[in-house]
């Protein structure tokens, strides 16, 4: 596996609080050599430690999912670029970043109401503590919608984790460039997103 063995992290737990910190995952398939990518978000279940997510079947990447059907979903941490600037020995420049792949078996959820739960379960998830929001199961805009959502989990058969984060320099530069993650990390993006939003 790329990158190098000092990039890569085998502590699940680690990895699973990257999930949770960045649950927008991609979803990536393939169906007679054309690869399909879609971006949603996932919850990883404690009980069956399986991801659960939602797509909507009108989505054509729908045509590759069947049942143990194997898939990969890649979540993305922080990122950044590492100028040669912030070390104290002499380096080059780098890209630092945190990924997570993960690899497993699709099983359809078809049974309206295992629909419906995951759902709840979802929003109760993204909501997070404040909870400024709770879906019901008997909320009739679910049932409008329920047929036009597939819902699926995914049972893992491998993590892979990729953490490049300048293990390989002296424990300043590390440190460093540890520093460095968090500080641009908190970049303010709402210029960028004003930008974006404009027509």
């Amino acid at each position: 596996m790329y990158p190098p063995p000092h990039h890569q992290s085998h502590d699940i737990e680690k990895m699973i609080s990257v999930l949770k910190h960045f649950p927008l995952g991609m979803l990536v398939t393939a169906k007679d050599g054309e690869p399909f990518v879609t971006h949603i978000p996932f919850i990883y279940n404690e009980t069956s430690k399986k991801l659960v997510a939602h797509l909507d079947r009108s989505n054509p990447q729908m045509v590759t999912l069947k049942d143990c059907t194997e898939v990969t979903v890649v979540f993305k941490g922080p990122d950044t670029y590492i100028s040669p600037s912030i070390y104290k020995t002499a380096q080059l420049p780098t890209w630092n970043y945190i990924i997570v792949h993960v690899t497993g078996r699709l099983q359809l959820i078809n049974e309206p109401e295992a629909i419906k739960q995951t759902m709840v379960d979802m929003t109760e998830f993204l909501e997070g503590e404040a909870q400024r929001f709770i879906l019901k199961k008997d909320d009739p805009r679910m049932e409008r919608l329920i047929d036009y959502i597939q819902a699926f989990e995914i049972e893992i058969t491998n993590w892979e984790g990729k953490f490049k984060l300048s293990q390989d320099k002296i424990p300043q530069d590390f440190e460093n460039a540890k520093e460095e993650l968090k500080r641009n990390s908190k970049n303010d993006v709402s210029k960028f997103i004003e930008e974006i939003y404009k027509k």
